[in-house]
């Protein structure tokens, strides 16, 4: 297999930076490029949350009683036996339905 000229120059320039003896310029191109490309993709991420948090509906979807959602052999062993262990009452429905409608 034969590698296109483009490709053999590439592969002389990625080695020669290798060896070239230049060990703080490596550092020095992960620090800028931790600048120019991680701070702001972790910006972009934080204002992409914020504005799908804004358009969030907080209102709790309706309780549909499943039967297979009900199925309760025997208590938890902790608490009044009827809360897993990490219940959410906003987010996790008890058998009967939601707890509260407080948000």
């Amino acid at each position: 297999m034969a590698l296109s000229p483009t490709a053999v120059a590439a592969r002389r320039v990625f080695a020669a930076a290798a060896h070239s003896g230049q060990e703080g310029g490596s550092a020095r191109t992960w620090k800028i490029l931790s600048f120019v490309l991680a701070v702001p993709g972790v910006a972009v991420c934080m204002a992409n949350v914020y504005l799908k948090m804004q358009a969030h509906s907080h209102d709790a979807p309706e309780f549909v009683p499943y039967a297979h959602l009900q199925l309760r052999t025997k208590r938890f062993p902790w608490g009044d036996g009827n809360h897993s262990l990490f219940h959410n009452a906003h987010t996790n429905a008890l058998p009967d339905g939601y707890e509260s409608s407080h948000h």
